[in-house]
């Protein structure tokens, strides 16, 4: 049985419809590396329990936490792997890491560069609508000057001379 903690986050994360496709990557680049760090914490800890002394990683949490600066390209050197399929182990979460930070990134910054985009559309399409408005208002502003004056005009062509 899923904990109620763990259903709500995931049903945060990836839930909503209406969720922009940025929000969605985010989420389920999330998901992927949260299950690759468990993952790979069990893989390698099961590749290098048969490794004896040489083995740096002994227990799962040091697995948990090899894993995690692995994925985030940390790697302190305290502890890593030192069979074969350890190895191979580490070579998926880095490139899973690697690959969701990579997303993680590009959909955070294609929000920024989308939400600039937006801002400057709503500011120009502002600065247009004032300007046609002034437009019409010069427009309209003329049309009544040239009627009085077509009017003063046909006043003064029916006046007798004199």
């Amino acid at each position: 049985m899923v904990p109620v903690f763990l259903s709500k986050a995931v049903e945060l994360l990836l839930g909503r419809e209406g969720r922009s496709l940025h929000l969605k990557a985010v989420g389920w680049a999330t998901v992927v590396l949260a299950l690759t760090v468990l993952a790979g914490s069990w893989a390698v800890l099961a590749a290098e329990q048969h490794a004896g002394h040489a083995a740096t990683i002994t227990s799962y949490p040091r697995a948990l936490w090899w894993s995690a600066e692995t994925a985030t390209t940390v790697g302190y050197g305290d502890f890593y792997p030192v069979t074969l399929w350890g190895r191979i182990v580490a070579v998926v979460v880095m490139g899973v890491g690697i690959t969701t930070y990579g997303m993680v990134t590009a959909a955070l910054a294609t929000w920024f560069v989308g939400h600039e985009q937006r801002r400057r559309h709503r500011l120009t399409a502002a600065a247009e609508q004032t300007a046609r408005h002034a437009r019409e208002e010069t427009a309209q502003l003329l049309h009544e000057r040239f009627d009085r004056i077509e009017r003063l005009l046909a006043d003064a062509g029916h006046r007798p001379r004199g």
